[in-house]
């Protein structure tokens, strides 16, 4: 009992620092990451899960839904995981100045929001609020975003990465940082096809990254990357999540394929496939997510990794 209430869970915040920079105003911190935590009193699975969510959103896009229902952190909590929410560099709580981190892009509208994300399904208000620009520099933000990600997990230990959409691309490039403390990647609906140009973001460039991938044996260039393997991909467990209704579920397979190619243990996990029918880009807020998350769980526990 903790001040006349039952404590049921533990939880906590801190930041992974960014890299000292030195201004004409003084010495400033580029790009930290704000980290929450949660965990019940009685853990019943060892590895944590550490929840990255994509694009112009932030950690909220897992602790709560546009309608205030709670979101899928508070699900995976209650289901017996210690759960890490992460604020990507330049999102949410982790500050933002042009000056340090680089030039913003452009800002999200109404228009292309509520195309990606199931026209009609949220109040477009508080579906907007949330959401902020991304680095115009999309290789350097998902380099910052995968450097303080394996410094999380060197802080956490062995965990399994969730990632969405463009926090996908983060996700691989942690898990070929730091192969030993990525347990599996459930990816959610991650950005693709490989070498895709995103509009208004930037470019895959690296097959399903923008920033520069590592593959054995080494090369150099974009086009080498396709059918070599990927040393933190290799073995690796992944669940690749789609929607039924989601435009991302047409590419899926080709993503597949690449990873499989970089020698990754890729499947998919097709909501449709599992009785979970109109789901789109934002699954994991949408208003069945409690139902769309319970898959994506049983994944996880299947991997005897847990």
């Amino acid at each position: 009992m903790a001040g006349g209430h039952q404590v049921t869970v533990r939880r906590g915040q801190f930041w992974i620092p960014g890299e000292r920079v030195e201004t004409e105003g003084g010495t400033v911190q580029r790009g930290p990451m704000f980290v929450s935590w949660e965990a019940p009193l009685s853990q019943a699975h060892p590895l944590p899960l550490v929840l990255v969510h994509g694009g112009g959103g932030q950690g909220t896009d897992w602790t709560g839904t546009p309608d205030g229902r709670p979101g899928w952190a508070t699900r995976m909590v209650e289901a017996g995981f210690a759960v890490y929410v992460v604020d990507r560099c330049g999102h949410g709580r982790s500050p933002y100045h042009p000056d340090v981190i680089g030039p913003m892009g452009a800002p999200l509208s109404y228009e292309a929001a509520t195309g990606l994300f199931a026209p009609g399904e949220f109040d477009p208000d508080q579906l907007l609020a949330s959401m902020g620009p991304l680095p115009a520099d999309l290789a350097e933000s998902q380099r910052m975003d995968a450097d303080r990600l394996a410094r999380l997990l060197d802080r956490t230990g062995r965990a399994v990465l969730v990632t969405h959409s463009l926090g996908g691309p983060v996700g691989w490039l942690t898990a070929n940082a730091r192969p030993d403390l990525v347990a599996a990647i459930a990816a959610i609906e991650p950005v693709g096809p490989p070498f895709a140009e995103l509009p208004g973001m930037g470019t895959l460039t690296w097959g399903v990254t923008s920033a520069p991938v590592a593959c054995d044996p080494a090369g150099g260039r974009p086009e080498d990357v396709p059918g070599r393997r990927i040393p933190g991909l290799d073995g690796l467990p992944v669940a690749l999540v789609t929607g039924g209704a989601s435009a991302f579920a047409g590419f899926a397979g080709e993503i597949i394929g690449f990873l499989r190619g970089a020698g990754a243990l890729a499947e998919r996990l097709h909501l449709p496939e599992h009785g979970i029918d109109g789901n789109g880009h934002g699954l994991i807020f949408e208003s069945n997510s409690d139902d769309t998350v319970k898959p994506v769980l049983e994944w996880i526990l299947a991997q005897g990794k847990e």
